[in-house]
């Protein structure tokens, strides 16, 4: 006999169950900052708190069209000067965990990096747990191609039945060369194939970055650092083809500030920051291709 309580979890909208806590450095601005994740209610979606601003500057929503910075990471914005910076590793992670409502509080201007991966954020997802509510899910479903292409990247959307990832990147760098690397979403292959791929620079690039403020809290703790065609990190790289893999969950996170889950093939051709933005700009230009669908009525039940 059926529960009561029976019901497609998939139609349901999910937050975290409790409150869980981490600290760290801000890779670019080097602040040290404390990030909580509490539960927020239904038709929220992600909203980052400022705890160390004042009135209007505070809350900022995690969505396409607050974007206002994308060099090297995803910094959102409000009208009243607000922002957060290097949200893209959590919202990827976020976005993997099903986690529609969330309220994400920093008293500071950065997400913590932490290792320069999603693994800690997967880990403080798990940590709050995760509580299904009683509202339908929506969804963003691709029934048209978009495409984004600027200096020889390329950056579409396509229909397909699930979230799909298909990355490639090129690095005029024996170490990196060309790579691919194709995910389709879901906790466990973002958890296993993506989380902990870091974020990666070059040594020579190092002093450049850090006189227009950006990279100051990075170190060997929290990125990979290439000097020429050699890992400088200790133990080496987690995954043969890390780059990549740190490049789709970039993607991951970026295309999760569309504000709900997107139902389509994502492709990347030397992707970055500043082209998913343009990609999710382009896509939402055109309400013809695609059209917002909400769990089927009958599939879903009041959770217990």
């Amino acid at each position: 006999m059926a529960s009561a309580c029976a019901g497609t979890a998939a139609a349901r909208q999910k937050t975290v169950r409790g409150v869980a806590q981490c600290s760290g450095v801000g890779v670019h601005s080097g602040e040290k900052v404390t990030l909580r994740l509490l539960p927020a209610d239904p038709d929220t979606g992600i909203v980052f708190v400022r705890t160390d601003l004042k009135n209007g500057a505070r809350s900022i929503r995690a969505l396409w069209n607050n974007v206002i910075d994308t060099r090297l990471c995803t910094v959102i914005g409000n009208d009243h000067g607000g922002k957060v910076a290097t949200v893209e590793h959590l919202m990827a992670a976020l976005s993997a965990a099903g986690i529609d409502n969330a309220t994400i509080e920093v008293d500071g201007p950065e997400v913590p990096v932490m290792d320069g991966s999603a693994d800690a954020f997967v880990f403080l997802i798990e940590m709050a747990g995760v509580k299904e509510q009683n509202a339908l899910r929506r969804e963003i479903v691709i029934v048209k191609p978009v495409e984004f292409s600027a200096g020889g990247k390329r950056v579409s959307l396509t229909p397909a039945e699930e979230a799909q990832f298909s990355v490639q990147i090129a690095f005029d760098n024996a170490l990196i060369g060309t790579q691919d690397h194709n995910l389709t979403l879901s906790r466990h292959a973002f958890k296993t194939q993506i989380s902990r791929a870091r974020t990666f620079g070059f040594l020579k690039d190092v002093e450049a970055m850090t006189k227009v403020g950006l990279m100051r809290g990075g170190s060997l703790d929290n990125a990979i650092v290439i000097d020429g065609d050699r890992v400088m990190n200790e133990g080496g790289l987690r995954y043969g083809d890390e780059f990549v893999r740190h490049k789709t969950l970039d993607a991951v996170g970026d295309l999760a500030l569309a504000g709900v889950p997107i139902r389509g093939h994502y492709r990347g051709v030397l992707p970055g920051h500043a082209m998913n933005n343009a990609l999710l700009r382009a896509l939402f230009s055109d309400s013809s291709a695609w059209v917002m669908e909400t769990a089927d009525e009958s599939a879903f039940a009041p959770a217990c």
